[in-house]
């Protein structure tokens, strides 16, 4: 098998697949195992206490942090920031990273889905809800994914540990700020934006090991050239 699919394989396919089975799991134990216990019977009196404090400019705030992490605006963030990266630092390694952390995040929130069955929770919805299960938050998973990838790629840029901690301040908000808008528009349980955080964490942390990390040989690997022997 050549250098470079066992890379994937190993690097991506089998960290993803494993993700896939722990997001399984996780929705099976929050669903059915352990729906009686606490906190999971608390969630309900969550939601309905979001639902309960709503107002008209909070309103707004929540269709802006929601429309930051709907389908589209993923896409063209994500577009426009790989093109911007490859043409600042003239490379594929940074927009490669960042297209695959959230294509991994997208796909193991699909699957899920499929095999997760989660009703929304039962309070008034401000979005029209979408044929996916609750479990997991889509809009939460991506906003991680794309959010705190472009944080670690500036951080890495970073100049100085003050710069690094404004940008990981600056884009951790938006996926903090995601989560806390789909529960306030009735739209997501607690666990279910909590599973996102690390479906969303996870791809970013297998991508940087599969594509930042430079000590990394894709392919095989050129055989030093024999020095001539003196005579």
């Amino acid at each position: 098998m050549p250098d470079t699919l066992v890379q994937i394989v190993r690097r991506v396919l089998l960290p993803v697949s494993l993700l896939f089975g722990v997001m399984v799991l996780l929705g099976v134990l929050v669903t059915r195992v352990l729906a009686r216990t606490w906190p999971f019977t608390v969630e309900d009196a969550v939601n309905r206490e979001f639902a309960g404090d709503r107002t008209g400019g909070w309103n707004n705030v929540s269709l802006v942090f929601s429309t930051l992490a709907s389908t589209q605006m993923i896409v063209v963030v994500t577009v426009l920031v790989a093109l911007a990266l490859r043409l600042w630092l003239k490379r594929w390694r940074e927009p490669l990273f960042l297209c695959a952390a959230v294509t991994a995040q997208a796909l193991v929130f699909l699957l899920t889905t499929m095999v997760i069955d989660r009703q929304r929770p039962a309070v008034e919805h401000m979005d029209v809800s979408p044929p996916t299960s609750s479990f997991p938050s889509g809009h939460t998973s991506a906003a991680v994914a794309l959010y705190v990838g472009i944080a670690v790629l500036m951080a890495l840029r970073a100049r100085s540990t003050a710069a690094k901690v404004a940008w990981w301040t600056l884009l951790v908000m938006v996926p903090v700020g995601v989560a806390l808008t789909r529960m306030y528009r009735g739209m997501h349980h607690p666990s279910d934006v909590a599973a996102s955080f690390l479906n969303g964490g996870t791809c970013v942390a297998i991508m940087a090991r599969a594509v930042l990390d430079r000590g990394l040989r894709w392919g095989r690997a050129k055989l030093p050239v024999a020095a001539p022997a003196r005579t």
